[in-house]
This record gives structure tokens, sequence and C-alpha cells, in this order.
């Protein structure tokens, strides 16, 4: 072999074994919700900023059931590497823990938190029939009608919040359940319910309609999807402390390079104008964080749900 061919072969070996900078591959971006809804296209305009921050692609995967729960729990046995990441939220991160006796997983302890993306919107609607245009009236009206007014709720989220109002109004409704907001919606509209939280931007429009009313935000502060609805505070029921997030996580151990990394790109796109405005349209204020502040948050719901569960004597599944 000549020198100039052993010099080669050489630096090739060097370059193969010295580790190529993160990321050198795509990305494998998890939702555990089908397409539809707002977490798949929250998921998607996320993926797009980061690939293009990147320089790689990231691709969405689908992996529904169990409000998300099933994807959380196999994001738990993904490798550490950096290429599979997830967006959850607290369907996965706390209902789906604080609902079950036996839940497949910690999310404390099971994941590696990496930065917040938002927070969902979730109206306080009201059928136009109820004679009340504010909280404080429908608080009125139910309380002089004792049993006779029916809510509804789609998901564990619109559950507790409904507990929460129920206990500090000091209400008594009948609890009207439907497996989503798609078929809530249409007795909604019909006067088989009184009234419901809801995160599909689609009770916005029908609102606007005339063909429900909206009393309040589950926000800290107001929505400018309308910006004339009061928060629960400004409407004077500030114990209704329920609230949607979601944010980026990976599998347990992710080197903490990689997570720094993350970390700055989910940041840098939730503060561009562009992911702000198509982020808003599916109802989510976007919101980064550190990855400590998202671990702070989680934690602290998964208390508040597993209280809420309590008090309210939801049963186990």
């Amino acid at each position: 072999m000549t020198r100039l061919a052993l010099a080669l072969l050489l630096a090739v070996a060097t370059a193969a074994a010295w580790p190529q900078p993160y990321p050198a591959k795509p990305i494998r971006f998890i939702v555990g919700f089908p397409p539809g809804g707002s977490a798949d296209p929250t998921t998607r305009i996320l993926g797009s900023a980061l690939a293009e921050q990147l320089g790689q692609p990231v691709v969405v995967e689908n992996r529904p059931g169990g409000d998300s729960s099933i994807a959380a729990e196999q994001m738990t046995r993904m490798p550490a590497d950096g290429y599979t990441i997830m967006f959850a939220s607290n369907s996965a991160m706390t209902a789906a823990v604080a609902l079950r006796k036996n839940p497949a997983y910690d999310p404390l302890k099971d994941f590696t938190p990496i930065s917040m993306v938002g927070r969902a919107t979730n109206f306080f609607y009201m059928h136009p029939a109820v004679p009340a245009t504010t909280l404080q009236e429908f608080i009125a009206h139910a309380r002089a009608n004792p049993g006779k007014l029916n809510y509804g709720t789609g998901n564990p989220l619109s559950i507790l919040s409904m507990a929460q109002l129920t206990g500090a109004a000091g209400l008594d409704m009948l609890h009207v359940p439907y497996k989503g907001e798609g078929p809530l919606t249409p007795d909604f509209l019909a006067g088989r319910i009184q009234v419901s939280f809801m995160s599909n931007p689609g009770g916005i429009s029908l609102a606007k309609e005339g063909k429900l009313r909206v009393l309040a935000v589950l926000l800290d502060a107001r929505s400018p999807l309308l910006p004339d609805v009061p928060t629960f505070d400004e409407a004077g029921l500030p114990q209704v402390t329920v609230r949607q997030w979601a944010g980026v996580f990976g599998p347990p151990k992710l080197a903490r390079e990689i997570v720094e990394r993350l970390n700055r790109e989910v940041n840098a796109a939730v503060k561009r104008p562009d992911v702000i405005a198509k982020l808003q349209s599916y109802g989510y204020a976007a919101e980064g964080s550190t990855p400590e502040r998202l671990l702070e948050i989680n934690r602290d719901d998964l208390a508040l749900w597993r209280k809420l569960v309590r008090e309210a004597n939801i049963p186990l599944e």
C-alpha cells in the first residue's frame, strides 16, 4: 500500500469514527392523536418550523389511541438518541395517569422534558336559549333551577373543568358525557345540553353565528381569537384553574446537549410570527419554556388533576 493510499484510508476511517453533529438524519415527531382536531396540525406546524431550523426533515407520525397514552407509553421505550420526539399534551401527561388505577408510565420520570409549545384555548359555551349573557347570570340561573340543566363533556379536561366550576359555584346539573367534541356539538346546538367547555375552533364560528354564546375562556389572559370574552378570573370565578397545555418530550435519559439544542429550536420556533399566527388559528397560544419549567408545569398539573379526581369522586379506570 502506497503512503498516499494509506493516508486516504486513515482519513476516511477517522471521518467515519468522528461523531456527526446533531441532527445528522431525519427526526420522527410523534403525536398521539389522529388527523383532525388541533393536536395534529399543531404538531405539523411546529415540525415544519423545526425542519427549517435544524436542516433535517421532521416527519410527523400519528399514533392515536387512549387519549394519546398509547403513543406516550411507546415513547418510554424509544432510543435516547434525539431522533424520536413527541408532541404531548396533558391528555397523556396528566389525564391518562390521574384517571387510571395502574398507569403504564410515570410522566415525571419516564420522559425527558424539552420545551412547552403552548396552551390550548378552551372556551365555556352556553346555548343561547338559556336566559343569561354572562357567567354570573348563568350561575344565578342554574342555582335557581337545580337539577334542570345539563352539561356536556367531550374529554377529561372538560370533565375536570366542569367539576371545578360546579363545585366552586355550588351548582347541581346533570352530566352528559360524550366521546369527543364532535358528537357533543349536534346535541349542544339542539339544546339537549345547555353548557360545555370546547377547544374546537369550530365553536368560535358557531358563537359568531349566534348559535352558541361564549361566557369565559380557560386562559390566564384573554384570547386574541375572541378578545371580548373574559377569563374566569375576570368573570368572577377564579377557582376554575384547569388549563390545557402541550409540550415536546423525548424518551428517558436523553443527552443534555441534545435537549439544549432542541429546546433552543422549539423556543425559537414558537417566537416566529408565522408560527404564532398558525398556532393561533388552531386555538393554541404559543409559549416556550425551559425543560425545567415544563417539568414543573407537568408536576403541578398532575397534582391538581389527582386532587380534582378525588374531590369529584371520578371512578378510576
